[in-house]
């Protein structure tokens, strides 16, 4: 597993510390843990409608001890970019190509030397979507993971870990208890998320 900035032993205590210290200032509330079970984890990040979703979910990842990885365009990993978006966590994901992210993932986290949690957008995109990519749900079933439901709400600045959703196979079902779970959050631009 590559370094990133959760595993640099000093810039990781430095960051919490400024991350805690910066969340307090804006007036955001850090809520949740993470449980036992999760320590292997896909973590769901919704709403996603704005490009300070990423800062402010690496603070919250800090403020929270978390080892997070996090799936993004691969534009975003283009020189000279890409070594520092890798470092903060990021895993660049080609979405004009079929690859086999799904098992590939699923495969790096039952495999992973240490624990850490996997964050996916589900909607794939900061633009208003309709549907939701279903990719986290079968990566936590192929990788025998629970389901995290992380959320950031900027209507009441808060950011957190929710229940541990642990898929059962019937995606159709399941969904529905997700979708259920997002609906009263907000993302910055509110009008492009539909849980």
């Amino acid at each position: 597993m590559a370094l990133t900035l959760f595993t640099t032993p000093l810039i990781k205590t430095l960051l919490r510390t400024g991350s805690l210290l910066f969340l307090k200032l804006k007036g955001w509330r850090v809520e949740g843990s993470l449980p036992a079970d999760g320590q292997r984890a896909v973590l769901i990040a919704a709403p996603h409608t704005s490009n300070w979703d990423l800062p402010y979910t690496l603070m919250v990842a800090f403020a929270l001890g978390l080892n997070i990885r996090w799936m993004g365009k691969a534009s975003l990993f283009r020189a000279p970019f890409g070594p520092v978006m890798r470092w903060l966590g990021g895993i660049a994901v080609d979405r004009s190509q079929s690859n086999n992210l799904v098992a590939a993932s699923a495969r790096a986290l039952r495999e992973a030397p240490q624990a850490f949690q996997l964050i996916v957008p589900p909607e794939g995109t900061r633009s208003r979507t309709r549907y939701w990519k279903t990719g986290f749900y079968y990566i936590a079933l192929q990788a025998g993971v629970p389901i995290v439901m992380a959320y950031m709400d900027y209507s009441e600045r808060r950011s957190g870990l929710g229940p541990v959703f642990v898929p059962s196979g019937n995606i159709e079902q399941d969904m529905v208890a997700i979708k259920a779970f997002y609906a009263p959050f907000k993302g910055r631009h509110a009008d492009q998320f539909q849980a």
